[in-house]
């Protein structure tokens, strides 16, 4: 089994422009992320995909491999498929290119639900991990995801899911972590297939997959890292670093 990743990259962030280029620790956001990306031993091989001459030469620079996206993309689902189309691989696995903080354990545990799956019933795998306070829970930036006994992807929303009427029910409360791993099939169907409503309503990628009756499997993890949306995200990592 040939397991990529790819690490999407855009220079233009709507909330923070050129948050991937930003210094932390004498190195940037997005060399951290490659770096510990290639640092987990998990991958045949690592790859930065991007619009951005500037993040292209970023990368190779340092010894690292990049690919330049050919077209515009809406998403980072969209921009990996056309990148892998013509690559030699079964599982690709998306890392986010904020996420310096990337480990080795949750990937691996991303990277086993298709170790497992021989029938090949699994199209995609994430992570989720549990949240507890109620400003996180309730805070659009913070995607929730709902899930059935066997950890099938029910839903994802930027509301709390589920909605606690019954405060005594218990109801645990689950923030999707931004790392994914497809089959390669399933990627290049998301890149063929148009944005449905309910996707384009709460602005998930992710629910497209589920809108087209594609199984995603979530894995919990503990490990909540930093993924860098903002400037003071960037401070955190910064002290985190320390």
């Amino acid at each position: 089994m040939k397991i990529i990743s790819m690490i999407p990259a855009r220079y233009s962030a709507s909330r923070f422009p050129a948050k991937l280029m930003q210094d932390l620790a004498g190195k940037t956001v997005i060399l951290r992320t490659y770096e510990a990306t290639v640092a987990t031993q998990l991958f045949d091989e690592v790859y930065v995909v991007t619009d951005s001459d500037i993040i292209y030469n970023e990368i190779v620079s340092h010894g690292g491999k990049a690919i330049m996206s050919q077209k515009e993309h809406q998403s980072g689902s969209d921009r990996i498929a056309e990148a892998v189309a013509d690559l030699d691989v079964d599982i690709v696995v998306n890392v986010q290119g904020d996420e310096p903080f990337t480990e080795r354990g949750s990937l691996q545990k991303v990277i086993e639900v298709f170790k497992e799956d021989p029938n090949k019933d699994i199209d995609l795998a994430s992570l989720m991990v549990e949240i507890k306070d109620w400003d996180e829970i309730s805070n659009p930036n913070t995607v929730k995801v709902i899930v059935d006994q066997q950890n099938f992807a029910l839903y994802f929303s930027r509301s709390p899911i589920p909605y606690p009427r019954d405060k005594e029910a218990g109801a645990r409360y689950f923030k999707h972590k931004g790392i994914y791993a497809f089959r390669k099939q399933a990627l290049l169907d998301f890149y063929e297939l148009p944005m449905q409503f309910l996707e384009a309503t709460e602005k998930i990628e992710c629910i497209r997959y589920l809108e087209y009756g594609k199984k995603i499997k979530m894995v919990e993890t503990n490990v909540e890292g930093v993924e860098i949306d903002t400037p003071e995200d960037l401070e955190r990592a910064k002290q985190l670093w320390k």
